[in-house]
């Protein structure tokens, strides 16, 4: 197995152990809601978890039949990996500090800290160009390698 496939198939679990953990935190806060409802983001951490890892296990079966260098397909798998876990960590931050129910609203809040719109701008284009640079990496790859 190469290190590309370890790093998808780590981050699968990872990411699925994460949805069913926030999913019992999910449900512990339907149980006190009078609305029986979740925080926005504590929903939205639970459901993107669960989304992501079954993400994570495609982009390791992409890797596999990448006909690209390991080191090509590491990397590839790192950058789309990463901003996944980094996306799944900001929404389970949001959700614990309750600070909002849209996180592209301005002012941008995290916690008491307000960001400046450059900084959400950029990592929505860093987060774009990684997520789909390397599953585009790793699907070319492995297109390369049935056709």
């Amino acid at each position: 197995m190469t290190l590309a496939e370890k790093l998808c198939l780590t981050a699968t679990f990872v990411f699925f152990m994460t949805g069913l953990l926030t999913g019992i935190w999910k449900y512990g806060c339907m149980a006190r809601s009078p609305k029986a409802a979740a925080p926005r983001y504590v929903d939205i951490a639970h459901r993107s978890s669960l989304m992501y890892s079954f993400a994570a296990m495609l982009l390791g079966w992409l890797a596999s039949h990448s006909v690209y260098p390991d080191w090509l397909n590491t990397l590839a798998a790192i950058c789309a990996l990463g901003f996944f876990a980094l996306a799944i960590t900001t929404y389970i931050i949001h959700g614990l500090l309750r600070d909002t129910s849209n996180q592209f609203r301005k002012p941008h809040q995290m916690g008491s800290m307000t960001l400046p719109s450059w900084m959400i701008h950029s990592f929505m284009i860093a987060l774009i160009v990684a997520e789909v640079g390397g599953s585009l990496v790793l699907g070319a790859g492995a297109m390369m390698s049935i056709w």
